[in-house]
């Protein structure tokens, strides 16, 4: 499958004439003017956007990208003035420096279903500018309740879907796709020169496997669980000797350890709870909701970045749970006015 666009310099020939084209090039000229200007009346942004241009002809300004998926040749700024004007709504929440750091960062997802809205959470922020993504499954209709995709996509990989969107967010970002899945021989290879992993697969005995590599290549290691906003936390980076899953399994094989026990039982939502011994007689697999996926990926992306600019390090198991802060009782505004 097809998920790598086609970048050309728009100076020279370009090919794929039967393509759609989309060229909003002087819009983002403009913008770009706008951003380095804010402020300047219209007629001062079209005279700097001339200037800018300096007599060249503005189909041959900047990059064109193919994406050969759904055939559509796309006109954008030259890829330094593409990132700063994509990037500058970031200011200074994220300021130009830390921008800079964090596009150097090489981040690994392993599982495409949560992970798939983590990923792409990550790349809107521009965190990580580098991804290595693994997962063997396909999209299905099942699928459709939480991921970022349609039915046009049904028997889609799930690595190429989730590549597809990067792409499309910025087709400079590197990508590398492990589209069987991550098998025990090549858990070193795909987890060597990163920076964070995002770890969201279902199997129990990879989840340990990666961690004890991870720990031993002192990659920090993120993982959301999709119940009562739960993020664990684990930086092999600063604690080499740390136990992994928090000590949860001990000494245990991942065999000998439920899923219930892995999340801590009794902090499970109810309706969780309730599901669990379900899941094969009633239920047909984990469940998972949008919102949930949504919450985990901001979770999952704010937490990444203020690891990577060294402004949390600390390891642990976090709840961001909603229903109990948006809750009955819980809405007063401090130091309202009566009446």
């Amino acid at each position: 499958m097809i998920w790598q666009p086609e970048v050309y310099d728009a100076a020279d020939q370009v090919p794929h004439p039967g393509a759609e084209i989309h060229d909003t090039l002087l819009e983002q000229l403009a913008e770009l003017i706008g951003v380095r200007h804010p402020g300047l009346a219209a007629a001062g942004r079209d005279r700097l956007v001339a200037e800018h241009l300096a007599g060249r002809d503005p189909s041959r300004y900047g990059t064109w990208v193919y994406y050969p998926w759904h055939r559509r040749l796309v006109h954008l700024l030259p890829r330094d003035e593409f990132r700063e004007v994509r990037a500058d709504r970031n200011r200074d929440k994220i300021t130009p420096a830390e921008q800079r750091r964090l596009a150097g960062a090489r981040i690994g997802v392993i599982g495409l279903s949560v992970g798939n809205m983590a990923a792409i959470t990550l790349a809107l922020e521009g965190v990580g500018g580098a991804f290595r993504l693994a997962d063997h499954d396909r999209l299905s209709l099942s699928n459709l309740n939480r991921l970022r995709a349609g039915v046009a996509d049904l028997g889609v990989e799930k690595t190429v879907l989730a590549a597809r969107e990067l792409a499309g967010i910025d087709p400079w970002l590197g990508v590398e796709l492990h589209r069987d899945g991550l098998r025990a021989a090549r858990i070193d290879e795909f987890l060597r020169g990163l920076d964070l992993v995002v770890e969201e697969c279902d199997d129990l005995a990879l989840k340990v496997l990666v961690r004890e590599r991870a720990r031993a290549l002192r990659i920090p290691v993120l993982m959301e669980t999709n119940d009562r906003g739960m993020l664990d936390v684990e930086r092999f980076d600063l604690e080499p000797d740390r136990p992994i899953l928090h000590g949860l399994i001990g000494s245990r094989e991942a065999g000998a350890v439920s899923v219930a026990e892995l999340l801590g039982g009794s902090r499970l939502s109810a309706r969780m709870a309730a599901s669990m011994p379900e899941i094969g007689v009633t239920l047909s697999g984990w469940p998972q909701l949008a919102s949930g996926v949504a919450l985990g990926a901001a979770l999952v992306t704010d937490t990444a970045r203020r690891i990577l600019l060294g402004e949390h390090t600390e390891s642990g198991r976090y709840h961001v749970d909603v229903a109990e802060i948006v809750a009955d009782g819980r809405g007063a505004l401090t130091g309202a006015p009566d009446g």
